[in-house]
């Protein structure tokens, strides 16, 4: 299966949310290696919070590396492999935000890189699967305590 993020999106608990949701729309990804999607509606409730706009952007977006590396060969002699190179993948959220009564807004970027040694996904998928059902289960798990963290700066 390949990414396709369907609507609405059930979000995360977050301090003084209730039940939020995200209505995506397909928007035009920055290019032909990524998808993205954009917020046009809010469910549950999340005050103040605003929807995607030319200004102040809300968005999704999910990418792959342009070349897939393979893994390195090994060295004949020693039968010894190098270390093998990454395909890194990444999941960005952009969010427009004012930073002050009157000011302009400015774009926050929440970003997510998966580097994955090359070679794993034939190797031991299912350790990829694991590292991946641990890091979204441990941001699902603490997603209000993050939260709370970006906003107190308290860990």
């Amino acid at each position: 299966m390949t990414i396709a993020l369907t609507t609405p999106v059930t979000g995360s608990a977050q301090t003084g949310f209730t039940s939020p949701t995200y209505t995506v729309v397909a928007d035009t990804p920055p290019n032909a290696y990524s998808k993205q999607y954009a917020v046009t509606a809010l469910g549950g409730t999340q005050a103040l919070v605003d929807v995607h706009g030319a200004s102040k952007p809300f968005t999704i977006t999910f990418a792959r590396p342009q070349v897939i590396r393979p893994a390195p060969l090994a060295n004949p002699v020693t039968g010894v492999m190098p270390n093998a190179p990454r395909n890194v993948y990444s999941v960005v959220v952009r969010k427009g935000m004012t930073p002050g009564v009157g000011q302009n807004p400015q774009v926050a970027v929440l970003r997510c890189d998966l580097s994955v040694v090359s070679g794993a996904d034939l190797v031991e998928p299912e350790d990829i699967r694991a590292a991946l059902s641990l890091l979204i289960g441990g941001l699902t798990q603490q997603s209000a305590g993050l939260g709370d963290t970006l906003v107190n700066g308290l860990l």
